[in-house]
């Protein structure tokens, strides 16, 4: 019989899995963007250098090598702002949760305060009247993660949701109208927020600046946007990266309470 070269033990099958399952990860951030060109060149050049160390090829692998050495400063470099999603996912609440590492594997809830309802109807209502008169929103509303480094963006109110409130602030001569409010435990914690936009090459090309805002706070978080377009007065409404467009009052309702169990 032939030896054995390779001898392959459970903690070699773990590694894979793991890597396996990072580098998914890693693709599932990047998907669509100009950089996963750029993560399958890389992926491409480590294969290749395995390779040739696998072959004993000392001169073209001592060459390769180093690039391999100072390909971790690269990385960095290129891929900076995608290093930043990546752990902005990794320290959310949702990455334990049902639908990333398994449904229902992690399913339990980070924060112990009681939650106040979220009042429904006056987001709806506020929608509704922003819709009529093409006044331009964004709307924020929370779940697991509170998202304190966005609301430290923006400018501070503490106030109880209102269809008055929301309607003031989005009001086109209001000073807090430009950017976004976020909405946690039913209170408007913040105005005027600056979020991070997609990054999408497919992304629609005639949606504005809202509607990037609100697919790219929702594509690693588990927060839930509401846009209404200054230019149509279409009401969008965004959850896992994904944009529902030209939502009634009575399906806006049905996607908010099914996302807050109302």
């Amino acid at each position: 019989m032939l030896p054995l070269f390779i001898k392959i033990q459970l903690i070699d099958v773990v590694d894979i899995l793991l890597v396996a399952v990072l580098i998914y990860q890693l693709y599932y951030l990047i998907k669509g963007t100009v950089a996963v060109n750029i993560f399958i060149g890389i992926l491409l050049f480590y294969l290749l250098w395995i390779i040739v160390k696998a072959l004993n090829m000392q001169l073209f692998g001592s060459i390769l090598g180093k690039f391999i050495d100072v390909g971790f400063i690269a990385l960095l470099i290129v891929f900076q702002q995608e290093l930043r999603r990546f752990l902005l996912f990794i320290g959310t609440t949702e990455f334990f949760s049902k639908g990333k590492l398994g449904k229902g594997l992690f399913d339990f809830k980070w924060q112990v305060n009681a939650q106040v309802s979220l009042d429904i109807n006056a987001i709806i209502k506020a929608c509704k009247h922003m819709s009529e008169t093409k006044t331009g929103a964004i709307i924020i509303i929370t779940k697991n993660n509170d998202l304190k480094f966005y609301a430290n963006t923006g400018d501070t109110i503490d106030a109880k949701v209102s269809v008055r409130m929301i309607e003031s602030i989005f009001y086109k001569n209001s000073p807090l109208h430009d950017g976004a409010i976020i909405i946690s435990n039913n209170t408007i914690v913040a105005a005027r927020c600056v979020l991070p936009v997609t990054e999408n090459a497919d992304f629609p090309a005639h949606l504005g600046m809202r509607h990037r805002a609100a697919v790219g706070i929702t594509e690693n978080t588990d927060a839930i946007a509401i846009v209404v377009s200054e230019q149509t007065g279409e009401i969008s409404f965004s959850k896992e990266g994904e944009l529902k467009h030209t939502l009634t009052q009575e399906r806006l309702k049905e996607l908010l309470e099914k996302e807050f169990n109302q």
